[in-house]
């Protein structure tokens, strides 16, 4: 029980720093004034010696149920406020609480499924959390809403590629990216060349 309990717990912390600096975070890139690049810029060693004073899931956990107090008591005298469901999702995202993260999204999505912003948030949620066909479903209905949502279509390949193998549907969802999206900055247009490029490499040495 005890080694099943610590591989979810370097899984958890695996897909929270290597997903984010390798992929799923360049998704980020296509909100513009949103980007938060720091931490995929910060030196390898820096990183790593930042995960070794990360405090445990269980005391961040803590640490999210104690943030979310006022917040959770607020939701008992209003608890179909979907922007403070949101808040509340947010405090769990930021402590690598991935499913409770989700549950809350989810949560808020049900009172207002038309928040794509959150729905394609909670998919990485769910990708985090060991989930990537739930969190592929979410970015597709987020697609099929607005086809030329360049965040989504990205993660939706980063999630297909690494998370089901599939390099020929990654490959399709930042084609549709590009074409979709014709104003976008050269080195975002050259970052997603360079994934396509990747991917139909691995397609073809699958095959």
């Amino acid at each position: 029980m005890t080694e099943q309990t610590g591989w979810k717990t370097q899984q958890v912390y695996l897909m929270a720093v290597i997903c984010l600096g390798l992929g799923l975070a360049l998704g980020y890139l296509f909100r513009g004034s949103e980007t938060k690049p720091t931490a995929q810029a910060a030196p390898a060693q820096a990183q790593a010696s930042s995960a070794q004073q990360m405090p445990t899931l269980d005391q961040m956990k803590q640490m999210a149920d104690k943030q979310a107090e006022p917040l959770l008591a607020q939701l008992k005298t209003d608890p179909n406020n979907a922007a403070l469901l949101v808040q509340i999702g947010k405090v769990y995202e930021a402590t690598h609480q991935f499913k409770e993260a989700a549950d809350y999204f989810g949560k808020s999505l049900a009172i207002d499924p038309t928040n794509t912003a959150i729905r394609t948030e909670m998919a990485s949620c769910l990708y985090y959390s060991g989930d990537a066909d739930g969190a592929i479903a979410q970015l597709e209905q987020v697609v099929k809403a607005d086809p030329k949502d360049a965040n989504s279509l990205f993660n939706l390949g980063i999630m297909r590629w690494r998370g089901k193998d599939d390099a020929k549907g990654a490959v399709s969802a930042w084609q549709q990216l590009l074409q979709a999206n014709p104003q976008l900055e050269p080195d975002k247009k050259a970052q997603v060349k360079k994934l396509i490029a990747e991917a139909q490499q691995h397609s073809t040495r699958g095959q």
